[in-house]
Parts: C-alpha cells; sequence; structure tokens
C-alpha cells in the first residue's frame, strides 16, 4: 500500500451554488483513485479534509485552486499536510450545511477576520503579558495539549465558545487585554475572531493554527505542551506532525460525557468499515 499523506483545507468565500459545487468536486473526486475523507460546503466557503496517495492529493489541491468551473473560489487556499501511519478515513463524503463550521451565532462574516499572525511572530505575541492566551477548542483537546499559558475556557462544544468571550469580554477590555486565539487548523478562530471585532475586541489568530506552527517552527515543543487531537483515526500528533499512541480512550477518559463521546466514535467507525458504509 502506498504511503499517505493527510490534506487539511478551508476558505471562507461566497458560493452562490454551494450544491452545484459539491456535484462538481463529487465527480472530481471519483475520478481520483484512493482518495477518502470529507469536504463541507455552505454559502460561506468549504472546509475539508483528504487523504490519499501524494499524487492523488496533489492532483485534488491542484484541481481544487484552478479548475474552470470552480471559477477561481478556491485560488490560493491554503493546504496542511501531515503523514499518515493509520489511514485517516474509511469512506469519501461531499456534504452541503448551513455553515462550514457552526459558531451559533447568525450573521457572522468570517471574511472579516481578526489579525493572522505567522507562527514565527506568535511565540513573541503570546508572551506579552498584556495578551490574554485562548485555546479556541473543547477542553478535551485542550488537555490532550496546548500552548504554554493558554486558557481553557472550558466548553465542550464550539457552539459554547461564544457564551465564554461574552462573560469575560467588558474585563479584558477594562483592563486593556488583546486576546490571542488558536485552534487546530486555523478555521475555528477565523469565525470567532470575526464576531469578536464586532464587539469592540483586539483580536489576534496563529495563521494556520496549531498545524502549521508545527509544520513552520521545527523547534514547536518549546511553547506547545503535549500533543494535537486530530479528528480522525490517527487521534493525535506530536509536534513533528507524526501520529502517536494516543488512543481515543486516553482522550475521552477524564471527559464528563466521555462515555457518550467514546460510544459515538467508536459506532461511528463501525458504521464506516460496514459493507457499503
Amino acid at each position: 500500500m502506498p504511503a499517505l499523506v493527510h490534506t487539511a483545507f478551508y476558505k471562507f468565500v461566497p458560493l452562490a451554488d454551494p450544491d452545484g459545487v459539491a456535484a462538481h468536486l463529487r465527480q472530481r473526486l471519483a475520478a481520483a483513485a484512493g482518495l477518502t475523507g470529507s469536504i463541507l460546503l455552505a454559502t460561506e466557503g468549504i472546509n475539508g479534509m483528504l487523504a490519499g496517495p501524494e499524487d492523488a492529493v496533489d492532483g485534488i489541491e491542484q484541481a481544487l485552486q484552478h479548475d474552470a468551473a470552480l471559477g477561481g473560489a478556491f485560488a490560493g487556499m491554503a493546504f496542511k499536510r501531515s503523514a499518515c501511519r493509520t489511514p485517516p478515513f474509511a469512506r469519501l463524503k461531499v456534504h452541503v450545511k448551513k455553515e462550514i463550521v457552526p459558531l451559533g451565532v447568525d450573521g457572522v462574516d468570517a471574511r472579516r477576520t481578526g489579525i493572522n499572525v505567522s507562527p514565527q511572530d506568535w511565540r513573541q505575541l503570546i508572551k506579552d503579558p498584556d495578551v490574554v492566551l485562548l485555546d479556541n477548542r473543547n477542553s478535551f483537546e485542550f488537555r490532550l495539549g496546548h500552548f504554554a499559558g493558554a486558557v481553557d475556557p472550558g466548553v465542550a462544544n464550539f457552539r459554547d465558545f461564544p457564551a465564554y468571550v461574552q462573560a469575560h469580554a467588558a474585563q479584558w477590555q477594562a483592563q486593556g487585554q488583546r486576546v490571542a486565539m488558536y485552534c487546530t487548523g486555523g478555521i475555528r478562530c477565523e469565525k470567532t475572531s470575526a464576531w469578536m471585532q464586532g464587539m469592540g475586541l483586539q483580536v489576534y489568530q496563529l495563521d494556520g493554527g496549531i498545524l502549521n506552527y508545527f509544520q513552520q517552527m521545527p523547534d514547536a515543543q518549546q511553547d506547545w505542551h503535549g500533543e494535537c487531537f486530530v479528528f480522525d483515526n490517527r487521534v493525535a500528533l506530536d509536534t513533528r506532525l507524526n501520529e502517536t499512541a494516543t488512543t481515543l480512550e486516553d482522550v475521552y477518559q477524564a471527559t464528563p460525557d466521555g462515555a457518550w463521546r467514546l460510544a459515538r466514535a467508536r459506532r461511528l467507525a463501525q458504521a464506516a468499515h460496514a459493507p457499503g458504509g
């Protein structure tokens, strides 16, 4: 079996006909041998994770950016790659949803995002005592690994994050604090920062998220404690973007709803591997 490559990507861009884009991508993907994963499309853009042989991944990345049928909608989209020891996905899915990442706040234009900070500049930013460093992920992700000095908002779902911000925004503003946020690949921060700026907060976000930080910073372990959870069968990656021995049991055992999450993960895995699944 050829070595597998994982690619993660997203872009907030207006799509007038996400159903049409989905139909076209299903055709392109069906012709690309060996690709698995998922792509979400909505009127606000695209969010995807795919895995397969390197040549197949090269081909779909090029198609997303240059296929004339897509009208240049995804030109310049960033791709974050990592190696795979375990096949990350069992099948291929393209879905159309209301949002590519559900914040639970209506009317957010994620193109009006906060200030992107390169991995190289991020290291200095998060050392500033006037910066509040927020982990914009679920608590079980934080427990597995996080940046030194980061705050865990204690949320069980991304939709819970706005309530935490609303409860603390006045305090941050009164103390003259800026907010720096990070998440796995950057998409959660882009949408949240667009909303937070409307509250008068000065918001910075790690460009490309944790995965880009690991990719760009060979000494990422200086700032990062632990591992990074990923939403696929590899479970977790180290700062070199290598799969670790961490299991789903390790991730969820200390979570209040861990038994439910673990049972759900097992059901999804079984369904994905069932005949015709």
